[in-house]
Order: structure tokens, then C-alpha cells, then sequence
């Protein structure tokens, strides 16, 4: 029996419609790109949802325009206080804090500034006094905000001068830097710990680290549709959801380098 052409026609469209997955668009902070985090979830996100994950890996303050500017179906960010003003706003809906890791001060091992082991406060009111080089991320993400009300926290004002260089670049690029310079910075442990395992890794230690002004917690959220129409509602909530199942947990505990987490799930906290 022979199918007519026009019907034929139209159900090998429709089985190619089909077949081609949903794109969901993800503004994210540079981290979890350079840690290697979306390169091991996109895969799994997929099997699990048939949605093709693509990113676009910029500082917090940069995703967080991405999403109010509608370029963006879903943010993954760490900077709770912006997220909380940009929820508030009407920018976004849904937000689910879900991992952490934490912050440290790296620096040379020789430890110009002599901070090894003190408190955050102690450690830049060190560096601020002997004008010892600091590499700031300068580039309003998660990190720099971070820095910035750490600076605040310790009754300091954000430094100026030669010895405080604004990167305006990435985490991972800011360590670069820093290693080059024999500098200080503030940066994520994930990323940390990455650029620990290259061959430039031991040009910087982890020297302050422990403190609770250290946490680095990170949050999901939905791009309004209210604002944004062309936002990919149910895909995002997919996604929203999806840190939460069982697949994206295990895939979190397991995520390490060199047998060291690089993030934690917040559930798991006791």
C-alpha cells in the first residue's frame, strides 16, 4: 500500500520537529564553566529531559543584565543580595538556592603580607597596609560583589592605587594574573582547586579560608516570562527543578578534583 506524497510529506516533518530537541539558554557566572560543572550536567540535563543546555558564561552582574535584557531563559548565579533585589524587581521568579562551596584568599606561598591563617579581616587589613599587590575580579560578578562587602564588612573602603589591579576578566583569568604578578586575590574554592591541578597551581596557596564571611552560595531562577515573553517557561522550570532530582545530586557529590568536592549540596548540611 502506498502512502499519497502530501500525507507522507507532512508526517516526515512532523517526526523531524519531533526529533529535534528544545535549546534553553543559560546565563551563568564564570565558575561553574570554569570549574567544569555545565560541561558534566548539560549531558546528564539532557538525558534526563530531552533539552539541549547552551550557556553563556559571564561575571553574576553581567548574567543577571543577560536575563533582565530577555537574552536568557534561566540564570544559575551566586550574589544573594542582587538576587534577592532582582527577584524583588520582577526580573526573575522561582529562585532555589541549592550549592555552595566557599571563598579563600590565595597568594603567593611566601606570604608577603603575612595573612596565612588569620581571619578575613585581619588578612585585608593586612594587605591594605602594606599595599602587598591584590588582584580584584573588578568586574561586578559574584566573586566581586563578595569582595566588595568583605572590604565593607571590615570597615575598609575598596582600595585604590597601583597595588589593587581590577582584572575585568574571569576567575580563572584572575588567577592567571595573580600568579603572574605574585599576587593576592579572592576567588571561589571550585575554581581555586581547578587551577590548583595545572601546572601553575602551586604559584598560589589558599591562605585565609574557614571564615563564615567566606560562604558562596549558589541559586537558579527563572527569567520572568511576565517581562520576557519569549522565555521557554515550562524547559526553564526543567531546569529550576532539575538541581533537585537525584541524577543532579549524585552528580554534585561526585564532582571533584583530585578527590577534593568542589561544590556541596546545601541539603546535605546537618
Amino acid at each position: 500500500m502506498r502512502i499519497p506524497l502530501i500525507p507522507a510529506l507532512l508526517l516526515t516533518l512532523f517526526f523531524c520537529a519531533a526529533a529535534q530537541a528544545e535549546t534553553l539558554t543559560l546565563a551563568t557566572t564564570t565558575s561553574t564553566q570554569d570549574t567544569g560543572l555545565l560541561d558534566a550536567a548539560a549531558p546528564v540535563f539532557k538525558k534526563d529531559t530531552g533539552i539541549d543546555l547552551k550557556w553563556v558564561a559571564v561575571g553574576t552582574g553581567k548574567a543577571l543584565e543577560l536575563g533582565k535584557n530577555c537574552d536568557a531563559d534561566v540564570l544559575l548565579v551566586h550574589a544573594p543580595k542582587a538576587e534577592e533585589q532582582y527577584v524583588a524587581q520582577g526580573f526573575a521568579i522561582g529562585r532555589k538556592q541549592f550549592m555552595y562551596n566557599d571563598f579563600v584568599i590565595a597568594g603567593p606561598p611566601g606570604d608577603p603580607a603575612g595573612i596565612k591563617g588569620e581571619s578575613v579581616a585581619a588578612a585585608l587589613a593586612a594587605i591594605a597596609g602594606k599595599k602587598a599587590l591584590f588582584v580584584s575580579r573588578g568586574d561586578e560578578s559574584g566573586t566581586h560583589k563578595a569582595e566588595k562587602e568583605l572590604w565593607a564588612a571590615c570597615g575598609l573602603t575598596v582600595p585604590e592605587g597601583g597595588w589593587y589591579i581590577q582584572a575585568g576578566q574571569g576567575m580563572m583569568a584572575t588567577l592567571t594574573m595573580a600568579f603572574e604578578k605574585n599576587a593576592y586575590t579572592l576567588t571561589d574554592r571550585g575554581t581555586f582547586l581547578k587551577f590548583a591541578a595545572t601546572d601553575r597551581g602551586k604559584g598560589l596557596a589558599a591562605l585565609v579560608e574557614g571564615d563564615p564571611n567566606l560562604r558562596n552560595v549558589y541559586a537558579v531562577m527563572m527569567v520572568n516570562p511576565e517581562k520576557c515573553p519569549g522565555v521557554k517557561k515550562e524547559a526553564a522550570q526543567k531546569f529550576v527543578d532539575w538541581w533537585s532530582a537525584p541524577s543532579a545530586e549524585v552528580l554534585i557529590r561526585g564532582f571533584t578534583v583530585e578527590g577534593k568536592p568542589l561544590f556541596f549540596l546545601l541539603r546535605d548540611e546537618k
